[in-house]
């Protein structure tokens, strides 16, 4: 017995500093700040990719500091992402119920209406906000593409203008704007033409001309095109279709077919098809293809992507023509600058190769072996809105064009067009 009590006595030390780290370590869990519990949520959320530990470390810090309102819409934010939407939509209404004029809540509980498909409370919830914060960028932002989702286009509209008048370089609220202008008047017509002349490659200058009819559609514009050009010293017309189908609010497509009875001066047959997204930050993306025949079949495929930035808009484009031997590449690069609306802009273009896209050249695809041919052109333009209604346009493009083996030629095209809405 004397033994074991020894024994005890000499494990009590070791017990008690035990005991009192243990009470340590609780102790300090207990104490953790809560603004550094938010911090580990963040960084486990967006540096971890782990919602999971995000949502609990949210939880332990809202029951250290229930009103801590910043912390309650993060965690409605995480469930959101998790495609928990009740639990975010709880989340956001006690926040607006203790804080009816929280910009952030405001936002973010009308973003989960819009993203799921219920614009009528996600304007309810802005409209609720606007009261509060009629100026707020975010706010007017959402409203706009809540209303362009609604098809209600004109009050759409009015919201950007609001946005606009303070923030003129808002990137997102010009994308929009671009989108949606088109949808704002149910009827199109357009006329254009283009001189283009050649210091080597062909004898007489080219004429290209059209005239074109554009209606929205329950499904998006449809246009209807009637070209005609005065190439190789020969006269021939194409009629073209093309739409422009809304298949949700981050996707829509790009679909056309054309037909020309004069090869050569046209193709024969034409069509292409493109599935664009609209993505985060004001970005687009595109993939697609295209087709021409001449008599044999070419098929080109495309890519770009697109971005806004403050009153400039970038596009970069490739087009890939596949062959028994090689694949073809052509690229472009686009710019605008917006010195007005979502019409008024001037333009710069850079590129390799031949577009199949241009109807001013994609003519000279029909050689045999297109792949092969090698061409640099620059770009200019200039288009501005007039009256409300009006548009006009011109353009002027240089191409230095290999169409022999080491010979090189120039080609000049100056095009002017007038577009009118009603």
């Amino acid at each position: 017995m004397m033994s074991d009590n020894i024994t005890d006595m000499k494990f009590r030390p070791l017990l008690f500093l035990l005991i009192v780290l243990s009470f340590k370590v609780v102790h300090a869990q207990e104490t953790t700040s809560t603004d550094e519990l938010f911090k580990q949520a963040r960084t486990a959320a967006f540096d971890q990719k782990d919602y999971l530990k995000a949502i609990a470390l949210s939880k332990q810090a809202l029951h250290q500091s229930p009103d801590y309102a910043d912390i309650r819409i993060f965690l409605g934010r995480l469930y959101t992402w998790s495609k928990q939407p009740d639990s975010a939509r709880a989340e956001f209404n006690r926040v607006l119920q203790k804080k009816p004029d929280n910009e952030d809540a405001t936002l973010a509980a009308a973003s989960l209406a819009y993203w799921n498909d219920n614009p009528a409370n996600a304007l309810d919830l802005l409209q609720h906000g606007l009261h509060y914060h009629p100026a707020s960028k975010d706010l007017l932002l959402l409203k706009a593409k809540v209303l362009a989702g609604m098809k209600r286009y004109n009050e759409a509209e009015t919201a950007l203008d609001s946005l606009r008048a303070t923030d003129k370089g808002n990137t997102e609220a010009r994308a929009l704007a671009s989108r949606i202008r088109d949808y704002t008047s149910k009827n199109k017509i357009g006329i254009s033409y283009d001189y283009i002349y050649f210091d080597k490659q062909f004898d007489a200058a080219w004429h290209l001309a059209s005239v074109d009819y554009t209606r929205q559609t329950g499904i998006g514009p449809v246009t209807a095109r009637l070209n005609y050009a005065n190439r190789f010293s020969t006269n021939g017309t194409q009629a073209e279709l093309e739409a422009y189908p809304h298949i949700s609010q981050t996707f829509y497509a790009y679909v056309s077919g054309g037909y020309s009875g004069n090869v050569g001066v046209f193709p024969k047959y034409r069509a292409g098809f493109s599935l664009y997204a609209n993505l985060p930050a004001a970005f687009e993306a595109e993939a697609g293809f295209r087709y021409l025949t001449f008599g044999d079949p070419t098929w080109i495929y495309t890519a770009s992507i697109g971005k806004y930035y403050k009153r400039y808009w970038f596009n970069f484009r490739t087009f890939l023509t596949p062959s028994n031997s090689a694949i073809s590449q052509s690229f472009g690069l686009n710019m605008r600058y917006y010195y007005g609306g979502a019409d008024d802009y001037l333009s710069l273009g850079l590129g390799t190769g031949i577009s199949p896209d241009d109807p001013r050249n994609n003519v000279l695809l029909n050689n045999g072996n297109p792949y092969k041919l090698r061409s640099d052109n620059v770009s200019a333009g200039y288009r501005h809105a007039f009256k409300t209604f009006n548009l006009i346009f011109i353009n002027l493009s240089l191409v230095n064009q290999e169409y022999r083996q080491h010979t090189r030629g120039n080609q000049f095209d100056a095009g002017i067009g007038y577009i009118r809405r009603f």
